[in-house]
C-alpha cells in the first residue's frame, strides 16, 4: 500500500473469498482457472522476493514473527498518511472503501469503477489474477482505453524494491484486461519547504516515470512467482541461513526467530560491512572469535574480537578537558512526512523536548528541562527555555552529533536566536566520540549507543524500567499526546513518561562521565593501545 516497510497481514481471506463462487461475474479482472492454494498480496509477494523463507513463514507461521515494534507501527500509519494526502493530487477520484475482510466486494467496486468513464481516478482499486492480490495506490483514466499507474511511497527517493512493487502491479492489471500505459512512483520531495498557508502538493511530491524500468522489471516476474508458488507447497521452510539479506530492503520479522540457535558471538554480531561478515560466513568462519588475525579489521572490530576492555591512554586528558558547570544535554524530535509548520520540510526533526541536567565542581547536580505538551509550533519555547537554562559558561555534553544538528536547524528556523543558538554549539562536547575513540567494554558487543554502553556501564540506569524506552517510541507517544488522546489523565501520564526517559539520557551522561573517570583513576588495564 502506501507504506514503506510492508506491515505484516493480520489475517488471510477465507476459502470462499478466494474461489470462483465468492469472485464470480467478474469478466474484467479475469480470475485464472486455477488459484493456488495460498493468496499472494503485495506485500507477500515483495516479501518472497526478498527471502523465500520469509514469504513461507508469513503464511504458514506467522506467529513465529516478531510483532511490528510502536516505532515500527508509526512508520506505516505515516505512510497511509501520505497516501491519504497524496489522493488530492488527482482530483475527482473515487476510494474503493472495501477492506482486507471485503475483497469480493471491493473486486465488483474496483469494476464498476473501472467501467464508469466519468471517474478519473481510482484509489484502492482491487485486482486479482492467479491468486495474486493487489490494492492500487492510484489508477489514473488516461482516455477511453489507456491508464496510468502510480505508486505512492512515504519516502524521498526511489528504490529498486519499488519497481518490484509496480511490476506485479502492472503485471496483474494487464493479465485482467487493463492497458496500462504509463507507471509513476509518487515519493515525497524533502527539499520542500511548507510555507504555512495550505500544502502545495506539486512541489511536495515528486512523479517520476518508471515505466521502462517496470516494463523490463515485469519480464523477469514470472520466474518469481513459480518459485513461490513452488516454496508454499512444501512441507517445510527453504533451507536459507540468515545473513545480511535479512535486513534488505525491509528488517525481515522472523530475524529472531531465524537466529534463535546462533552462538552469542556469531560473525553476524560484528559491527561493519555485511560483505565482509559475508565474507568470513562463505569461509567457514562461524563466530567472531574464529576469524583469523591476518584479516584486516576496523578498531572497532579489533576491540569487539579482542573482547577485553580497553582504554586509551588519551581518555583521561578528554575527559578532564571539560569546564564546570558541566551541562548534559538531550533533545526528543518528531519528524512527520507531512510538513506542519512554516519553514520546515518532509521528515526534518522538530524538537518538542530537552533535558538537562548540570554539574558543578563540588558534585552536585541539578536538572532542567522542558516539554511541549500540546499541538503547537514548539521550535521558539524549545529554543528561549534551553537557553535560559544553559547559560553563558560550562561545557555542554551530548551523546552524538544530532543536537548540534537540531541547535543549527532552529537557528535556520529562528534567526533572531541564531547569534546565542550559534554561542551554545561551539560549546558542545560529545561524550559518544570519547567513547568511540577511547574506551571499550565487551558488554557494548560492537554497539555504542547509549542503550547500549550504559546498562554495560551503570546498571541500575538501565531503561528497562521506563515505559518509554527509546526516542522512537517518545516520538511516537508525543505525536499521540499532542493529537489523538482525548483523556486529560492519560495525556498527563503520557507527559510523564516521556520527561522520565528523557530524564534518564541526560543522567546517564553524568553517570557515564563519573564511571569512566573512575576506571582511568584505577590506572591503565592491559589491553590494545597501552
Amino acid at each position: 500500500m502506501f507504506n514503506e516497510i510492508p506491515p505484516q497481514e493480520s489475517s488471510t481471506l477465507s476459502e470462499s473469498q478466494l474461489n470462483h463462487d465468492g469472485l464470480a461475474g467478474h469478466s474484467r479482472i479475469e480470475i485464472a482457472s486455477s488459484i493456488p492454494t495460498h493468496r499472494l498480496s503485495k506485500s507477500r509477494f515483495l516479501a518472497g522476493m526478498q527471502c523465500l523463507k520469509r514469504l513461507y513463514l508469513e503464511i504458514h507461521a506467522p506467529e513465529l514473527a516478531t510483532p511490528p515494534t510502536p516505532d515500527r507501527r508509526a512508520i506505516m500509519d505515516m505512510g497511509t498518511e501520505v497516501g491519504v494526502v497524496a489522493r488530492q493530487y488527482f482530483s475527482g477520484g473515487v476510494l474503493v472503501e472495501e477492506t482486507h475482510r471485503q475483497i469480493p466486494a471491493a473486486l465488483s467496486r474496483t469494476e464498476a469503477l473501472v467501467s464508469d468513464p466519468d471517474v478519473p481516478a481510482i484509489f484502492e482499486g482491487a485486482f486479482v489474477w492467479q491468486g495474486v492480490l493487489v490494492r492500487v495506490d492510484v489508477l489514473e483514466r488516461l482516455d477511453t482505453h489507456r491508464w496510468r499507474l502510480v505508486e505512492v511511497k512515504a519516502t524521498s527517493k526511489v528504490k529498486p524494491t519499488h519497481l518490484d512493487d509496480l511490476a506485479i502491479q502492472k503485471t496483474v492489471l494487464e493479465m485482467g484486461g487493463i492497458p496500462v500505459a504509463t507507471c509513476a512512483l509518487m515519493h515525497l520531495n524533502t527539499q520542500y519547504a511548507f510555507q504555512g498557508n495550505g500544502l502545495n502538493l506539486e512541489e511536495m511530491f515528486s512523479l517520476a516515470n518508471m515505466t521502462e524500468e517496470v516494463n523490463r522489471r515485469q519480464s523477469l516476474l514470472m520466474p518469481e512467482l513459480e518459485d513461490m508458488w513452488a516454496a508454499l507447497k512444501d512441507s517445510l521452510p527453504p533451507d536459507i541461513p540468515p545473513d545480511a539479506h535479512c535486513h534488505l530492503p525491509y528488517e525481515c520479522p522472523f530475524w529472531a526467530h531465524c537466529t534463535k540457535d546462533k552462538p552469542p558471538r556469531w560473525v553476524f554480531y560484528l559491527p561493519g560491512s555485511s560483505k565482509l561478515q559475508q565474507t568470513f560466513s562463505e569461509a567457514g568462519i562461524e563466530t567472531i572469535d574464529e576469524i583469523p588475525e591476518h584479516y584486516e579489521l576496523t578498531d572497532i572490530q579489533r576491540r569487539v574480537k579482542n573482547d577485553v576492555e580497553w582504554i586509551s591512554p588519551l581518555l583521561r586528558a578528554r575527559l578532564e578537558s571539560v569546564r564546570y558547570p558541566v551541562h548534559h544535554l538531550d533533545f526528543e524530535t518528531f519528524m512527520p512526512a507531512i510538513p506542519l509548520f512554516p519553514q520546515t520540510r518532509p521528515y526534518r526533526p522538530i524538537p518538542f523536548q530537552w533535558s538537562n541536567h548540570i554539574e558543578y565542581p563540588d558534585g552536585t547536580v541539578v536538572h532542567h528541562q522542558y516539554l511541549c505538551t500540546d499541538g503547537r509550533d514548539p521550535r521558539e519555547e524549545v529554543a528561549l527555555s534551553l537557553l535560559e537554562s544553559l547559560g553563558e559558561t560550562g561545557t555542554i555534553c551530548v551523546y552524538s552529533e544530532y543536537e548540534r544538528y537540531l541547535l543549527l536547524a532552529l537557528g535556520d528556523w529562528l534567526p533572531h536566536l541564531k547569534p546565542a543558538l550559534q554561542k551554545v554549539i561551539r560549546r558542545l562536547w560529545d561524550l559518544l566520540s570519547v567513547i568511540q575513540q577511547h574506551y571499550y567494554h565487551p558488554a557494548f558487543k560492537g554497539s555504542f549507543s547509549i542503550k547500549s554502553v550504559l546498562p554495560a556501564l551503570v546498571p541500575e540506569l538501565a531503561y528497562n524500567d521506563l515505559a518509554i524506552q527509546n526516542g522512537a517510541v517518545a516520538s511516537v507517544m508525543y505525536r499521540q499526546m499532542v493529537s489523538e488522546e482525548p483523556d486529560l489523565m492519560e495525556r498527563a501520564k503520557i507527559a510523564q513518561e516521556l520527561e522520565a526517559y528523557c530524564e534518564r539520557d541526560t543522567r546517564a551522561m553524568v553517570e557515564l562521565r563519573r564511571v569512566l573517570h573512575s576506571r582511568v583513576s584505577r590506572g591503565w588495564l592491559p589491553g590494545e593501545g597501552h
